[in-house]
């Protein structure tokens, strides 16, 4: 259905979300801001065309198609030829799961093939092979072609491959409803086979995957014996553990890669749900020890209001298998998932939160890069002034 028709909003598609989403006012009010968004996409892309007296895209697309095919082609052609290969072992879901890749780099292409890589789960975090290919490509062109626009000339020479019996390419009915949770950690294995044939550019493992928190808060005892004020509420959460340190630079904490999201302001979370956060903060000595030091994680706790509990579906990696230091430098913490009274929850999965306790999250931090005795006195000394 048409969301609207030469400017008169559709009551009726309005109608439906309103009655048949748990959000519905924040459902509506996103399609609301995606057509104020493609309004203003359109306005502006007519203002330019105006501007520069074009009446069609065709000649610019055709220029920047070219130039980009042509500038990677040229940073494929300054590498060195051959083959590099990386295993890299992570959580899954019930059973640790090896990414493995190796990548042929040619005259005029990069060949990366998932052979080896572990099977398909009975859960959701399987990958469809087109979200795969679209992060090995892009753990590719930060390595070598950082520069270049993103588009389907500039990736053209990327040519992958993953055996239709792995978790890197699900068939059908394979459940895919939290593929990111393998497939955030895709570029990091990718990186880890540049490594081996770009010393000394490549950074140390991240914690990759975002730590996505989905909290369905309930009035405690149900809706019946709800007192005033109390309500239910679904509250989705964005949070970021460290980045692996650099070659030359130390990690950055608490930040996304290869997602680009930031998180929500604690006091507009607060007010979508009924939830209180009494920590978010960053997780002092998570980041790998190193020449460079690994980004920090950070600490999440979290209840819900007065006369409420919850309910989270937990999408957690890192935890039993931590971002790897590179160079000699050490891993980074692994995650962990907890009661504020010490009980330890599962990385995966819906589990219950009591009324009378907290949920805690510990993020990874990042690995460290280098041996940590070549870290400089000025480095060791903010360290210690910061609490890092």
């Amino acid at each position: 259905m048409k969301f609207a028709e030469r400017g008169i909003v559709n009551r009726d598609l309005v109608n439906i979300l309103h009655n048949n989403v748990r959000e519905s006012g924040q459902v509506v009010g996103d399609v609301y801001s995606l057509a104020a968004c493609n309004e203003i996409g359109h306005r502006r892309l007519m203002d330019m065309m105006d501007e520069f007296r074009l009446s069609d895209l065709e000649g610019l697309a055709a220029f920047v198609f070219a130039r980009s095919r042509e500038a990677t082609l040229a940073a494929i052609a300054a590498l060195p030829r051959g083959r590099c290969e990386n295993v890299m072992r992570v959580d899954g879901y019930g059973a640790p799961i090896d990414i493995a890749v190796a990548l042929d780099v040619a005259e005029d292409h990069i060949a990366i093939d998932f052979a080896g890589t572990s099977g398909p789960s009975p859960k959701g975090i399987n990958c469809p092979i087109i979200y795969s290919a679209a992060y090995a490509c892009y753990a590719v062109k930060c390595a070598i072609a950082p520069e270049i626009p993103n588009n389907h000339a500039s990736l053209a020479p990327f040519r992958v491959s993953a055996p239709e019996d792995c978790i890197l390419n699900a068939q059908r009915p394979a459940p895919v409803s939290v593929r990111h949770v393998l497939g955030h950690l895709v570029p990091d294995a990718v990186l880890g086979g540049l490594q081996r044939m770009l010393p000394g550019r490549i950074p140390a493992e991240g914690s990759g995957a975002l730590w996505n928190l989905h909290v369905s808060v309930r009035p405690q005892g149900g809706v019946a014996a709800a007192r005033p004020g109390a309500r239910s509420a679904e509250v989705l959460l964005f949070n970021s553990g460290g980045m692996g340190a650099r070659p030359l630079r130390d990690g950055p904490s608490t930040t996304a890669f290869p997602s680009g999201v930031q998180s929500m302001s604690i006091e507009a979370t607060e007010h979508v749900g009924p939830v209180i956060f009494w920590r978010k903060e960053l997780r002092d000595g998570s980041g790998g020890l190193g020449r460079q030091r690994g980004g920090l994680g950070q600490v999440v706790e979290i209840s819900a209001s007065a006369g409420h509990e919850f309910h989270f579906n937990a999408m957690f990696d890192r935890v039993a298998y931590p971002p790897r230091g590179r160079e000699g430098g050490a891993d980074g913490a692994a995650g962990a998932v907890r009661l504020d009274d010490g009980t330890v929850l599962a990385a995966k999965g819906r589990q219950h939160v009591p009324p009378e306790r907290r949920l805690v999250l510990e993020l990874p931090g990042g690995g460290g890069y280098g041996p940590v005795a070549e870290r400089s006195a000025e480095a060791r000394e903010e360290d210690r002034h910061y609490g890092y």
